[in-house]
């Protein structure tokens, strides 16, 4: 079974988020991104890996490096989630308000 990843697997893990948050300031090599973490290049690897497969970054060879950026507008998938949510939520509420003011009466 192939497992499908989306951006809300890419920002569950704090590392992958910290990851994120570099390569939006610009494009980064593997190595740049490594350096900042006090973990074996391989874990990092994974990460990115996923990152990749959740279409967060794009990883580019060029010559021996690999160039990795941001593809921050994957992130609209999340903040239309939250504002979904908000919305549903504050229904809910204002049902629950409601019911409670229906109580005090």
């Amino acid at each position: 079974m192939i497992e499908r990843r989306d951006v809300f697997q890419a920002i569950a893990d704090p590392t992958r988020r910290i990851i994120i948050q570099k390569l939006s300031r610009g494009p980064l090599n593997l190595a740049g991104i490594i350096k900042e973490f006090g973990v074996s290049r391989q874990a990092i690897a994974k990460h990115i890996k996923v990152l990749d497969e959740c279409g967060m970054i794009t990883v580019t060879q060029k010559g021996r490096e690999q160039i990795c950026e941001a593809r921050l507008n994957k992130l609209d998938e999340v903040a239309d989630w939250v504002t979904e949510s908000r919305k549903l939520w504050n229904q809910r509420f204002d049902k629950l308000d409601q019911f409670l003011d229906e109580l005090d009466k």
